[in-house]
């Protein structure tokens, strides 16, 4: 598995609960720009729309002379039962869906791992660094 580009700021920002990998519908200039490695995944989320998920302001950078929308909606390919429970977790707990990382698999695919997250509050990032902090002069004197 190659990763080709991450969220960094997910792991800070959110609470991940759960994980699910995706494949990823994309048109062949995209396909060319992702393994060149001109994709962010910054500022991304998945919606739903007609029981169907997608991913949502992805930034995939113009491959050549291609004139297309850069940030378009890609629908994300799963398993119905799949997508039902997520669905069903977001409309009743209030969870957000965002990318984690996109990859290659051994078949040279492209798969987007995808997480329902819950948003940490600013005072939450705040103690965790503390305690980080704590940690790494407690691992200093030791």
């Amino acid at each position: 598995m190659k990763v080709i580009a991450s969220n960094k700021f997910a792991r800070s920002d959110y609470e991940i609960l759960d994980t699910y990998e995706a494949g990823i519908e994309l048109l062949g200039w995209e396909v060319k720009s992702i393994r060149a490695g001109n994709i962010n995944l910054k500022n991304s989320y998945c919606t739903f729309k007609d029981n169907e998920l997608f991913l949502t302001n992805a930034f995939v950078s113009q491959y050549m002379l291609v004139e297309a929308n850069e940030t378009r909606t890609r629908k994300l390919l799963l398993h119905k039962n799949q997508l039902k429970r997520i669905q069903a977790k977001i409309e009743t707990q209030g969870l957000t869906m965002i990318p984690l990382k996109i990859y290659f698999t051994k078949r040279s695919l492209i798969k987007l791992e995808i997480a329902t997250v819950k948003g940490i509050k600013k005072h939450d990032k705040r103690r965790v660094l503390k305690e980080l902090e704590l940690a790494k002069e407690v691992q200093k004197y030791r």
